[in-house]
């Protein structure tokens, strides 16, 4: 009997025992310190902006199915440290009590924390993080008891663009800061997120772009922010300037990435072979960039679990890497993108070249709603091989997305692309649509 400790277990650690408890002769038992688990934190803009009523549809596996498949789970029960030379854990349970316990192997899906920015007033009333059930439960409980009636959201990522959105279906006066000069820089090119800009201005959400907050201001409660251009108004403030990696517990003896993340291989393992790291703790393997990389998505997650749980199991697999899909629809604006941008590719010192494309996506005679799509296809000079893609309109097209994904996994070149095979029918797009064409275009460039 396999003794596996798993620390953890929301995306990737509920994946992780799901996959593994289908296996005989392994014996797990799950740290998880928090109250619940597989919280789907993707939902949480939504519970708050009341486009869905409740939070408890957000969460998709309970306790009580994990130990009636054969776990043994402690929850609020903290792991405090780990003895790697005895293969042993220390922990905290949740009467306090502190136990030691014995692993053949471990797994860490100690996920990610948010950033907590070091100012002067951070520890003010109303200044709120953003990333468990709880933090959304308590911004909700608070909006129903005060009056809120100014908004301050720190960080233009894909998180502060939902809250700022939700906060805005509330009726609440919403300013949003982030020390770019442009949001959702780190998916999106200026030329698609100014797009989206604009449609939350329509909706008086504003925007205090290429700012450096200084200090959060009041006495017992937050009164307002200050930048080093500008004092904002603020009743309650945001927290969204991203995540760190959660792996303190790796000590020195864990080899990391340059953000503190667990370097893993293909098959989740660290440098300690008895150990693996899963989810947003754990490095990625990152196709469009060809190198190890930290993309932190709960779909990445997901995958690094089933990997993880297999090779412990018993049956040898690796990941085929990742090229950080992600998607965003606000007022009905949608975004959606995968591997690089045109600015995030010669960030990483990649020479790209792009071709931008706008058609109808469906044939011009059809007396239906028919909405433009935009779209930007990245490719390396040197092979023309599709390292990226970004696309937006107000039709769903997100779907497309994925096929971008696997163009990337698999290095089709543009010139491949062009010719692909994409079924035409009036009802769904046109003969020669915004793909193919963009593609093309991007031949005849030469």
């Amino acid at each position: 009997m396999k003794k596996v400790i798993l620390v953890g277990s929301n995306h990737a650690g509920t994946a992780f025992a799901n996959t593994l408890l289908s296996y005989p002769n392994v014996d797990l038992t799950i740290y998880d310190k928090n109250t619940n688990i597989s919280f789907l934190g993707c939902g949480m803009a939504l519970w708050i902006g009341k486009q869905i009523q409740t939070g408890d549809g957000l969460f998709y596996q309970t306790p009580e199915n994990l130990v009636k498949n054969g776990a043994k789970l402690h929850m609020e029960s903290e792991v405090i440290d780990v003895d790697y030379a005895k293969k042993e854990v220390t922990v905290r349970l949740a009467d306090g009590s502190i136990v030691k316990d014995n692993y053949d192997k471990l797994v860490f899906a100690t996920g990610s924390k948010p950033n907590r920015p070091n100012l002067p007033g951070i520890d003010l009333k109303n200044i709120q993080m953003v990333k468990l059930y709880q933090n959304a439960a308590d911004v909700i409980e608070k909006l129903e008891k005060d009056e809120f009636k100014k908004i301050v959201v720190l960080g233009g990522g894909y998180i502060g663009i939902e809250l700022a959105e939700a906060f805005e279906r509330l009726n609440k006066d919403v300013t949003l800061i982030d020390m770019s000069t442009t949001i959702l820089s780190g998916y999106f090119d200026e030329e698609f997120s100014d797009d989206m800009k604009k449609i939350m201005e329509e909706h008086n959400i504003k925007f205090a772009l290429g700012e450096k907050v200084e200090a959060f201001l009041g006495d017992d409660k937050v009164t307002a922010v200050k930048t080093d251009k500008n004092t904002y108004e603020a009743d309650m403030v945001i927290c969204a300037v991203g995540f760190s990696p959660n792996s303190a517990l790796g000590k020195d003896h864990l080899a990391k990435f340059k953000n503190g993340a667990y370097l893993v291989n293909l098959k989740q393992e660290t440098s300690d072979p008895d150990v693996y790291a899963i989810g947003d703790c754990a490095t990625v393997r990152d196709n469009a960039k060809g190198e190890t990389s930290y993309i932190a998505l709960a779909t990445n997650a997901v995958r690094s679990g089933l990997v993880a749980a297999h090779n412990i199991g018993g049956t040898s697999i690796e990941s085929v890497g990742v090229q950080g899909s992600s998607a965003l629809m606000i007022y009905d604006y949608k975004l959606v993108c995968t591997g690089l941008s045109v600015s995030s590719a010669l960030k990483a010192g990649i020479d790209v070249d792009y071709q931008d494309f706008e058609d109808y996506q469906k044939p011009e005679f059809m007396e239906v709603e028919n909405p433009k799509v935009k779209i930007r296809i990245v490719y390396r000079k040197s092979d023309k091989v599709i390292v990226g893609c970004q696309l937006a309109s107000t039709y769903d097209m997100s779907a497309l997305i994925n096929t971008f994904s696997l163009a990337i996994q698999k290095q089709v070149t543009i010139g491949e692309l062009a010719l692909c095979d994409i079924f035409f029918m009036p009802h769904f797009n046109k003969p020669y649509n915004y793909v193919t064409m963009c593609a093309y275009s991007a031949l005849l460039k030469g």
